[in-house]
C-alpha cells in the first residue's frame, strides 16, 4: 500500500503470528512484511495464532469482575499511588492530551493498574525513581488467587510483546534483536477497566478519542464490543470482539521511533450495549531511562527526523500527569506549596 491509501480502511486486518513462536526464518519474515503494511496504512491489528490459553484471559477477566464488585471502601484501600499502581475510580480521568478530539468529561469508566514488578528494596524504589515502586494486591481473603493469576497472565503476554518487538525490528530490515535492549526493564502496565453502561450524552465515552502514548497495546475485549478505530475519512470503525484475539495498535512512541513511518491511530470506547464491558489492555514500552529517537532506516537520506530525541521516562511522566485527575492535584499542591 502506498501513502494515498494510508488511513484507508473499514475494517480491521487479522494476522497470525503463530510462526513467530518457531524458528521457521521465512514465515517469520512474511509475517514481519505483513506486519509492516498494518502498521504504516492502518496501525491496528488482531493477532492470532499467539499460544496464550483462552482459560488465562478469561481467568483475568473473572479476577477483574471480581474486584470492581467489592464495596467501593475496599477499593479505596488500594487507591491510585505516586507510582502509578492501583484503583483509579469511576471519571478519574479526562484525556485532555487527545490530539483527535477537545475532551472536557471524564471517562466512564473505573480501573485498576498493575506494573512491571520493582520490590520496595530495588534501587530504582529507593531512589524514588518515577513509577518505581510495589504494585498494589487486593487482600486475598477476599480475591483469592487474583495475584497468581495477574502475574501469569503479565508473564504470557510479555512473552507475546517481546515476538512482536522482535517481528516490528524485522518489518523495518533491522536485525530481529536489535529494538531488545530498549526493552530490558520495560515499562509494562495491565490496566483491568470496568465501563457501566452509559447514558447517550453528547462528548460522554467509556474513553474518549485518544492516541495511546507508549510501544504498542495488545488488548483483550469481552464480548460487549464498544471499541472504535478512526480512519482517514474521518469514520468510525468497529473493532468488534474476535475470540482468542487481541487487538494490537501502535502507540505515540513507536510512531515517534519510526518518524511517522507507523501511525498511531485515534481510537475511542462507546458501551450503549445495555451490559457492563470489561476490558484488559496491556502496555508494553521501553525502559524508562531508555532515548527515542527517530530510527536511522525510518529517515530518508539527507532529511532531519521529525522530532528530536527524548527519554522515555520525561515523555511518559508528561502524559500522565496531564491526564489524571489525582496526578494534576498532587502536582498543583506541589506548585504552591
Amino acid at each position: 500500500m502506498g501513502e494515498r491509501e494510508r488511513g484507508d480502511f473499514s475494517e480491521i486486518p487479522i494476522l497470525d503470528v503463530s510462526a513467530l513462536y518457531g524458528t521457521d526464518q521465512g514465515a517469520i519474515g512474511e509475517i514481519a512484511a505483513t506486519l509492516r503494511r498494518y502498521l504504516e496504512t492502518i496501525g491496528f491489528l488482531y493477532v492470532i495464532g499467539h499460544p496464550i490459553p483462552r482459560a488465562d484471559v478469561e481467568a483475568v477477566r473473572e479476577a477483574s469482575k471480581r474486584f470492581f464488585a467489592l464495596p467501593e471502601e475496599e477499593k479505596l484501600k488500594l487507591k491510585i499511588d505516586r507510582n502509578f499502581r492501583g484503583y483509579l475510580p469511576f471519571a478519574g480521568s479526562t484525556i485532555v492530551t487527545s490530539s483527535v478530539a477537545t475532551v472536557s468529561k471524564p471517562n466512564q469508566s473505573e480501573s485498576i493498574f498493575f506494573m512491571h514488578e520493582v520490590g520496595e528494596d530495588d534501587p530504582r524504589a529507593l531512589a524514588e525513581k518515577p513509577l518505581q515502586g510495589p504494585n498494589q494486591w487486593p487482600d486475598e481473603t477476599a480475591l483469592n488467587g487474583f495475584k497468581q493469576t495477574i502475574e501469569r497472565y503479565v508473564d504470557e503476554m510479555g512473552t507475546l510483546a517481546r515476538k512482536m518487538v522482535r517481528a516490528i525490528a524485522l518489518s523495518l530490515g533491522l536485525p530481529a534483536g536489535s529494538l531488545d535492549r530498549y526493552f530490558e526493564q520495560p515499562t509494562t502496565f495491565l490496566r483491568l477497566l470496568h465501563y457501566p453502561t452509559q447514558p447517550q450524552e453528547e462528548g460522554l465515552f467509556g474513553s474518549a478519542p485518544h492516541t495511546d502514548y507508549g510501544f504498542i497495546t495488545l488488548l483483550a475485549q469481552d464480548d460487549v464490543g464498544g471499541l472504535e478505530v478512526k480512519n482517514k475519512a474521518g469514520e468510525w470503525v468497529p473493532a468488534p470482539p474476535i475470540p482468542d484475539s487481541f487487538v494490537m495498535n501502535v502507540g505515540d512512541i513507536l510512531a515517534r521511533w519510526s518518524n511517522d513511518q507507523f501511525v498511531s491511530t485515534p481510537h475511542r470506547v462507546i458501551n450503549r450495549s445495555g451490559r457492563e464491558r470489561y476490558s484488559q489492555p496491556f502496555f508494553f514500552d521501553p525502559s524508562m531511562d531508555e532515548t527515542i529517537e527517530a530510527l536511522p532506516v525510518c529517515v530518508p537520506a539527507g532529511a532531519r527526523p521529525k522530532y528530536e530525541p527524548v527519554l522515555y521516562g520525561d515523555y511518559l511522566m508528561e502524559r500522565i500527569d496531564k491526564n489524571y485527575h489525582y496526578r494534576k492535584k498532587k502536582a498543583a499542591e506541589t506548585a504552591s506549596a
